[in-house]
């Protein structure tokens, strides 16, 4: 069933949808519970340590709630580094929501690939999954166009094994219903390595490709 990536949308992809704001709720939650902020982290601190000294203007995309962006300026707070964050997503819900809950962060409702500035590092957590392969490899060029430092995408393993535990775990949290439709959809349109490998080469991208606990890939280029 998972050998290849699923076509199948995402209720979350429709950004008229109804129930956005719970589902962006019960995701922040999701990603606390499944350490997503941890590779994102780790990876600034490799950019800190690259750059010592120097402030980072992070874009972060995909953006969702901006729960990504509230750690990260806790990060930057601890680390002693001083950041201008950025948020970008395509969904309207997410700037009203990031607004009303005052992440600290300036706000881009757009589609991606409208958005030319550069920043010193961008960062992609579990957006890249939404995107067909075609688009993807496009993403992976306009990633390497726009970041001066470095740029991450931390996105997850296509397996029946985390399939199987998400599948159980929304319905035990009692998730949103969109939530509960969108968290195993986005699991079914996940990467395996060789995906990964095959969307570099057709990218012309140079970039590591590290496994990151529980059941993800880290995509990331450093200078």
């Amino acid at each position: 069933m998972l050998r290849q990536r699923s076509r199948a949308a995402e209720w979350m992809d429709d950004p008229e949808a109804e129930g956005f704001d719970a589902a962006l709720d019960g995701l922040a939650r999701i990603n606390r519970l499944s350490l997503a902020a941890r590779p994102v982290l780790a990876f600034l601190d490799q950019v800190a340590a690259r750059h010592p000294g120097t402030p980072l203007r992070v874009l972060d995309v995909g953006a969702g709630g901006g729960d990504m962006l509230v750690r990260i300026a806790e990060w930057g707070r601890a680390r002693g580094v001083t950041l201008e964050l950025t948020g970008l997503d395509l969904s309207p819900w997410s700037a009203r929501h990031a607004a009303a809950r005052g992440v600290p962060a300036r706000w881009i409702t757009a589609d991606l690939f409208d958005v030319e500035e550069q920043h010193d590092v961008v960062l992609c957590s579990l957006f890249a999954h939404h995107l067909d392969d075609a688009t993807l490899v496009r993403f992976l060029r306009w990633l390497e166009a726009r970041a001066r430092l470095g740029w991450l995408i931390s996105d997850l393993h296509r397996h029946w094994l985390p399939w199987g535990f998400v599948w159980a775990a929304v319905r035990l949290l009692r998730m949103s219903p969109m939530v509960v439709h969108d968290s195993t959809v986005s699991i079914a349109r996940g990467f395996t390595r060789a995906d990964w490998q095959m969307a570099l080469a057709g990218a012309g991208v140079a970039a590591q490709i590290r496994w990151a606990f529980p059941f993800r890939w880290q995509v990331a280029a450093l200078r």
